[in-house]
């Protein structure tokens, strides 16, 4: 059996935060765009959505999504944790360093214990497609306090209780707080 460690590299580049003006359900993201030479370093011959791992200028990142645009480029969205951890906006220039990220998604164990104790929202969650379910999961991971955590999870369970998906859920708690 060979015991040496598999070397993955990085690809690295500079690349521009930038934002989607009217795109369908991506109105308003914030993202960079991976040329499909650069993708075609990181994951060979691959067209779909692949997850990612590296630094964003010194912020690591991990878990993260590669969609297709099209064309052969990708975009990679920059959600408000990761724009606070550069501290960059959108039209900053960005330091970028990737490779694939094969390790297996970890959903938070409390999320998980609770569904498991609510049988009604756990089969609709089951319904949705795994990315969607991974949205729920990592929400509940970036609250920095055991509070929000906790309200998030509150929050999520209720909205799957609903049938909503994670949208939906993030919608009706804002218009909750707007009221």
């Amino acid at each position: 059996m060979d015991h040496r460690a598999t070397i993955i590299s990085m690809v690295s580049f500079t690349s521009t935060l930038l934002k989607f003006a009217r795109l369908a359900e991506k109105t308003g993201w914030t993202y960079i765009l991976i040329p499909g030479e650069i993708a075609e370093q990181i994951k060979p011959g691959h067209r779909r959505s692949f997850r990612v791992k590296g630094k964003i200028d010194k912020f690591a990142i991990r878990g993260v999504a590669l969609l297709p645009m099209g064309d052969g480029s990708f975009c990679m969205p920059v959600n408000a944790a990761m724009r606070k951890g550069v501290g960059k906006r959108q039209g900053a220039i960005v330091s970028v360093k990737l490779s694939e990220d094969t390790t297996a998604f970890q959903f938070n164990p409390d999320f998980i214990e609770c569904l498991n104790d609510d049988p009604d929202a756990l089969e609709f969650f089951n319904t949705l497609a795994p990315s969607h379910q991974r949205y729920f999961s990592k929400w509940i991971d970036d609250a920095k306090t055991l509070p929000t955590r906790t309200k998030r999870i509150a929050q999520a369970m209720d909205g799957l209780a609903k049938k909503m998906d994670f949208g939906q859920m993030i919608r009706f708690n804002k218009k909750k707080i707007d009221i």
